[in-house]
């Protein structure tokens, strides 16, 4: 009985689509950046990004160190493109990445969606916890990337964020014990 697990985040970087694209989606440029890809190389001669073509990923070992294939398959360049797992991923039957890209005024509206199929119910949770996580690494090492101050900006306020809801959880539990 597999469950599914389905993530999207949406990130807003200052670069053209094109460039996003590209850094995205073509394999070598992906491994560079990309905390969690330890290699990524297309599979036979000459590969190039188009649909259908077959994509060799290892995840690093932080990801169990998963070694798997891919096809290509939507790009439209540059407004999206992704790549669907060819057989089953560790625990997973299938996994699928999707990206978009939307102009907009001052960057890019980059949205990342990872799609899984969990194989056992019981891996379920920790599963989701790290496909979590890696897209979170993913969008934020993008940005980083291409715009080292914007993503600076981001985490402090993620930071600043989670510090807040800490402190309004304390808040309502002194209110609580209070009462």
């Amino acid at each position: 009985m597999s469950e599914s697990i389905h993530i999207k985040q949406t990130i807003v970087v200052r670069a053209r689509p094109d460039v996003l694209y590209r850094l995205a989606l073509e394999p070598k440029r992906r491994a560079k950046w990309d905390p969690n890809l330890a290699k990524a190389e297309y599979e036979g001669e000459g590969g190039r990004l188009a649909n259908n073509s077959l994509v060799r990923f290892k995840f690093t070992r932080r990801l169990l160190g998963l070694s798997f294939t891919a096809k290509y398959g939507q790009l439209q360049a540059p407004q999206r493109g992704g790549w669907e797992s060819v057989r089953h991923v560790g625990p997973l039957e299938k996994l699928t990445q999707g990206w978009t890209f939307k102009p907009m005024p001052g960057g890019t509206e980059v949205t990342l969606t990872v799609h899984g199929k969990v194989r056992y119910k019981w891996v379920r949770v920790p599963v989701e916890r790290v496909l979590h996580n890696m897209v979170a690494t993913t969008l934020l090492e993008l940005q980083r990337t291409v715009d080292a101050q914007g993503a600076q900006l981001m985490e402090d306020m993620g930071r600043e964020l989670a510090e807040k809801q800490k402190a309004d959880q304390k808040a309502a539990k002194a209110a609580k014990r209070k009462k």
